[in-house]
């Protein structure tokens, strides 16, 4: 397996520091606050090395130095090597509470307030964002749910097929910024009317029965999970090794959980074929 690089990066406050530590709990070697420029000659130092798995973690604490990241990036890709952009995000209104809450300022709010600081931010990172691999949004993620989606990513380390994450939400409570597909479920009859159900999630046999048995509803997966494997090679010849499926309901609760189960266990079926790994998590169980 070829060495490869991920560079953390994203929004003060999003999380940068939560995943490093992750990673470093799972064996990966993780150098924080590099000055972008030197990410060639780590790279050239760690060629060969024991350690395949390792992350750098840049930002704007870099000052002017975090300019240099694009250019950065370009070089390596010139070079032959390669490396993967995990941006974390975050909105506006989780950021200003997290600052709130620990006191401390933004690194560019300067003597502004701190929804300047998070503005600025955002525009200086605009062109890194839209190079990203895997954004991943933390507005709802506490530090332990953050921990555990990143061992769900980055556990087996570099990763030669594609790792797929189904994803189940609540339209109510907004569609993941970080869905690469969104699947909408709204037309399945909802277990919420079963008053005997409507306790229970889709994690429950009783559900999931109900849910996977209305009409229509396995021929819909079946062909759904057919075209995500139809789009399987054209996303390996581009690199992708990471992909959001966001499967949705009105609250996150019954039909898009037992969907995203379902989703996860046909494409883990054919995962050795298809060079792919599927897992389902819920965004928004037990929300309500």
């Amino acid at each position: 397996m070829a060495q490869e690089m991920l560079i953390v990066t994203g929004m003060s406050g999003a999380g940068r520091s939560t995943v490093a530590h992750a990673l470093e709990d799972l064996g990966w070697y993780v150098v924080d606050n590099l000055p972008p420029a030197l990410l060639t000659q780590l790279m050239a130092q760690s060629t060969g090395s024991e350690s395949k798995s390792f992350a750098v973690v840049v930002d704007v604490r870099g000052g002017k130095f975090f300019d240099d990241l694009m250019q950065s990036l370009k070089s390596i890709t010139d070079s032959g090597s390669k490396y993967r952009l995990l941006f974390l995000d975050s909105t506006d209104q989780a950021l200003v509470q997290r600052f709130e809450s620990t006191r401390r300022p933004h690194p560019l709010q300067g003597k502004d307030r701190i929804v300047d600081g998070i503005a600025r931010e955002r525009e200086r990172l605009e062109e890194v964002k839209s190079q990203a691999d895997i954004v991943i949004d933390t507005s709802n993620l506490n530090v332990h749910q953050l921990e555990k989606r990143t061992g769900e990513i980055f556990a087996a380390g570099t990763l030669d097929g594609i790792r797929i994450n189904i994803l189940s939400f609540g339209y109510k409570y907004g569609i993941p910024v970080d869905s690469d597909l969104v699947l909408d479920c709204r037309h399945i009859p909802n277990p919420h009317w079963i008053p005997a159900l409507r306790p229970l999630n889709g994690l429950s046999s009783e559900v999931s029965k109900e849910v996977l048995g209305s009409k229509g509803v396995e021929d819909f997966v079946a062909k759904y999970v057919s075209l995500v494997e139809l789009m399987i090679p054209g996303y390996l010849n581009e690199g992708k090794k990471y992909l959001t499926v966001a499967v949705g309901c009105t609250g996150g609760k019954h039909r898009s959980v037992a969907i995203a189960q379902e989703l996860a266990r046909l494409l883990n079926m054919n995962e050795e074929k298809l060079e792919i790994s599927a897992h389902a998590t819920h965004r928004d169980v037990g929300r309500e």
